[in-house]
């Protein structure tokens, strides 16, 4: 009997170490699941690239616009990163070529040209409107665009709008001023403030409120840049990224984002208002 009890007692002590083993092998195999599950949650998230146009240089737009793609991941469970180009010439290169411009926040002309062209959907623009400011250093008074003819003149290159709109305002070949491309307006207004050149095309917004800088003149106003996508994005996450934008005023994370980027909100946008802008790019190269 007792050699049988004893039996019994090994029995029952194995059969309590198989059930612990068997409990930490079920734990060991839960915990292995959640990992893979998190695993392939990360593996499945799409790397999507924000383009912006080059206003300012590449160093200062990256810096400018990671808070907004920071939050787009952030609301959208995705990756979005920011890249922009040198300067417009390769900027209209790539878009025309479609390479790597998943979104897009640019200027009216371009925002228009992508819907029709290129079949992009415009998801929300930045408030109110824009124009551009023909500007001198604030010793140099000018009050007429004309007395700028024959001197160093200086904006980003067409197809950039003000590029567009220098060559509007000199549509006589006799008589313009002596152009002076730049990679971008923040570096063409540097040039000013130094007095390098006489005169720099820049967006308004740029110099509002500077008193570094005269205002010669400043041009009809565009639509705000609007933010685009192109048919890559699936219309799910489209969505996701309008409510997103639309939305950011409202929470304590998406005022942050607005106001690191400077925005005060982004509003509702569509085709209609950005239709006729592609026109101005007509006499560009490989419209």
């Amino acid at each position: 009997m007792n050699i049988t009890g004893h039996n019994e007692f090994e029995e029952i002590g194995t059969m309590n170490i198989f059930l612990k083993y068997q409990h930490v092998k079920y734990i060991k195999s839960c915990l292995l699941g959640l990992a893979m599950a998190a695993f392939s949650l990360e593996v499945a998230a799409e790397e999507y690239t924000l383009f912006v146009q080059p206003v300012q240089s590449q160093e200062q737009t990256q810096r400018a616009f990671k808070p907004l793609t920071d939050y787009l991941s952030a609301r959208t469970g995705q990756k979005f990163k920011v890249e922009t180009t040198l300067n417009f010439v390769t900027y209209w290169s790539r878009m025309r070529k479609q390479d790597g411009f998943d979104l897009v926040l640019d200027a009216a002309h371009f925002t228009d040209y992508r819907i029709k062209k290129l079949g992009f959907q415009v998801l929300v623009k930045l408030p109110d409107t824009v124009s551009y400011s023909l500007v001198t250093n604030e010793s140099l008074l000018l009050f007429d665009a004309e007395e700028l003819i024959g001197k160093k003149v200086a904006t980003a290159p067409s197809p950039s709008l003000g590029g567009v709109r220098l060559a509007q305002l000199y549509p006589n070949t006799l008589r313009q001023p002596v152009s002076v491309p730049t990679n971008n307006f923040a570096d063409a207004l540097t040039r000013v403030r130094s007095k390098a050149i006489d005169g720099a095309l820049v967006p308004t917004p740029l110099v509002s409120g500077d008193s570094t800088v005269n205002t010669v003149m400043t041009t009809e106003p565009v639509p705000h840049m609007g933010l685009s996508a192109s048919k890559k994005v699936p219309a799910e996450l489209r969505n996701k990224i309008r409510k997103a934008l639309l939305d950011a005023h409202t929470t304590p994370d998406g005022q942050t984002m607005l106001q690191k980027i400077n925005i005060q909100r982004f509003n509702p946008a569509n085709a209609k208002q950005y239709d006729g802008y592609a026109s101005l790019l007509e006499d560009v190269w490989g419209y």
